[in-house]
């Protein structure tokens, strides 16, 4: 096989997995890496201090796997419809990505089967790495330079089909594959995602501040919550929709066909009440096989609190 047919067999094969997109970046610097490294340096990543390490890797995924050639990027869609609320107490509100079943595990699983599915197909030796976003790479960045999609000026990745309610899963391969081209940008002189923001995460279009982001307050930030910031944090206590809620591109997302991505009993609206009550054994069986148990109990509670006080005001 010359390299567009070897091309078309791993989209043909990603698109059997269940992936919506799949697109083929050249292995290589990334294009903001300067932008990676500045935004690091001035403390905009907060208290995620697993950002500044393996910064090689993330500048290069080359470094990853010796001898890549390609990196594969894959998009799987976790868009549904939002349940009704099942009854009048306060509740809290989780960012639609938590929802179901944790998406590394669904990914990683679909990317391994596709190496494999690879392998029996192919009549030659490869390496490949697959990679979600616990590895030390630049998803975004990678996606756009596949032809994914584009980064936006709220920083996530646009498709124009898709909108952003997508996850994205990476193969680093030494196999010889044919380049996607880039995809336009198409915000154009929409602002809606900065102008939503409450708690006023985007110093200006493409940059983000995650010490501000209600996303990073609510999951990443372990300790006390600035009392400035609270208000804007409204009723979230895992995540943020707000500027895919706005965005234009997402008003007509497709619902995925992921049957693991369905609601889990935590839901999409918990009570407030129920997690400042809950003991470890709760918190465990409420998080467990979700993403919702990247934050501690500690802080799901924290977040109710706060969430909670701003339903009393």
């Amino acid at each position: 096989m010359n390299a567009i047919e070897r091309t078309e067999l791993v989209k043909r094969l990603a698109f059997e997995q269940g992936f919506e997109r799949c697109g083929i970046a050249a292995p290589g610097p990334i294009e903001r890496g300067e932008y990676l490294r500045a935004w690091l340096a001035t403390g905009r990543a907060g208290s995620m201090g697993y950002l500044h390490r393996r910064i090689s890797s993330r500048l290069d995924p080359r470094e990853l796997l010796a001898g890549a050639r390609a990196v594969i990027v894959v998009a799987l869609q976790y868009h549904q419809p939002e349940p009704p609320v099942p009854d009048d107490r306060p509740r809290g509100r989780v960012a639609m990505y938590a929802w179901g079943e944790d998406y590394h595990t669904v990914i990683r699983e679909k990317l391994d089967a596709l190496i494999a599915c690879l392998r029996s197909e192919l009549h030659e030796a490869f390496d490949a790495k697959a990679c979600v976003d616990t590895s030390a790479i630049v998803e975004r960045e990678l996606a756009a330079a596949a032809g994914v999609g584009w980064i936006g000026k709220n920083t996530l990745v646009l498709n124009p089909e898709l909108g952003s309610y997508f996850f994205l899963g990476e193969i680093i391969t030494t196999l010889d594959l044919a380049p996607d081209a880039v995809s336009a940008d198409h915000c154009g002189t929409c602002t809606r995602c900065l102008d939503a923001c409450p708690t006023g995460a985007f110093p200006k279009a493409y940059e983000m501040d995650a010490r501000r982001c209600i996303s990073y307050l609510t999951i990443e930030h372990r300790g006390a919550i600035a009392p400035e910031l609270q208000a804007g944090i409204q009723d979230w206590v895992f995540g943020c929709d707000i500027c895919q809620q706005v965005c234009p591109f997402n008003r007509k997302s497709p619902s995925t066909h992921e049957p693991r991505f369905a609601i889990r009993p935590l839901g999409a609206r918990p009570s407030l009440e129920e997690i400042k009550n809950w003991n470890e054994s709760e918190y465990r069986a409420s998080v467990n096989g979700s993403a919702t148990d990247r934050a501690t109990l500690a802080m799901w509670k924290r977040n109710a609190q706060i969430a909670s006080s701003q339903s009393s005001q």
